[in-house]
């Protein structure tokens, strides 16, 4: 993870000089990184949006859980999570009801059509990992997490998160391997 994924805690004001920044404000500037985690998780973008709203709404409805000066990016992703394990545990059909948001859509310019062969590729084979090793895989290797980060937002040791994480990779490589 880079400094430009640090959430800004302050924000300049002409009228007030230096004010906290909103909550609000925090949550909206973790609104992209949120989403593709969700995304990932989720399998599909329909699936992952309505999962990074539940998050947000999650987020504003008890936001007096969370503690100013603690990594407001870190808790967002252990909310997220969260939500992914009691939808899976509620059942897998609502997956089922949703389309592909990408299905059907014309590709277009040069190479364009073989990026997008490529990513699906990676996608269908993402969405085959059992979930702790997808969630390995997106924290670290898309999110950029740190393996103690992620095993934080996880809630497991860091061996435990690494161990998925190779699993996960390996499966991944192999799947893509088969799939050319």
């Amino acid at each position: 993870m880079d400094e430009t994924d640090e959430p800004i805690r302050f924000i300049p004001s002409e009228r007030h000089g230096t004010l906290p920044e909103s909550f609000e404000n925090q949550v909206l500037a973790l609104l992209p990184r949120l989403r593709r985690f969700a995304i990932g998780l989720a399998g599909s973008r329909a699936d992952g949006d309505d999962l990074c709203q539940m998050t947000i709404e999650r987020a504003l409805a008890r936001r007096d859980q969370w503690q100013a000066g603690t990594r407001l990016d870190s808790w967002m992703y252990r909310i997220m999570r969260n939500i992914f394990i009691d939808e899976a545990r509620a059942g897998a059909r609502r997956r089922e009801t949703f389309v592909d948001a990408e299905a059907g859509l014309a590709v277009g310019g040069e190479g364009a059509q073989e990026a997008a062969v490529e990513l699906s590729l990676i996608d269908r084979a993402m969405a085959r990992l059992p979930d702790e090793q997808r969630e390995a895989v997106l924290l670290v290797m898309v999110e950029g997490w740190s393996y103690k980060e992620a095993a934080a937002i996880v809630g497991c040791p860091v061996g435990t998160l690494n161990s998925r994480l190779v699993r996960g990779r390996d499966a991944l490589m192999a799947m893509l391997e088969d799939a050319q």
